[in-house]
């Protein structure tokens, strides 16, 4: 267990060793929460709602021009035309 003191601005640093096993880094988010007396920190991805829309327009670009492959009826099916994809762009 590591303690950390709550400074003059209400701020806390976060021992290496915590930051480490809950891959916090430098300009992540957390979401603080209070459940009765206690805190809980989680680390929390923001999503850029722009680039999701722009890849949805791409991903439904593809599939109306056709460049999509499938529907496969096991994963097997699956990995076995990503390496025939994959042979033809070595051959080029």
């Amino acid at each position: 267990m590591s303690l950390v003191k709550v400074k003059a601005k209400y701020q806390v640093t976060l021992p290496a060793s915590v930051r480490q096993k809950a891959g916090v880094a430098v300009g992540d988010l957390l979401e603080a929460r209070v459940e009765g007396k206690k805190i809980t920190l989680m680390p929390k991805v923001v999503v850029d709602r722009n680039f999701i829309e722009k890849r949805l327009a791409e991903g439904l670009e593809d599939l109306n021009k056709g460049r999509v492959y499938g529907p496969f009826t096991s994963a097997k099916e699956l990995v076995r035309s990503l390496h025939r994809e994959a042979k033809k762009l070595k051959k080029r």
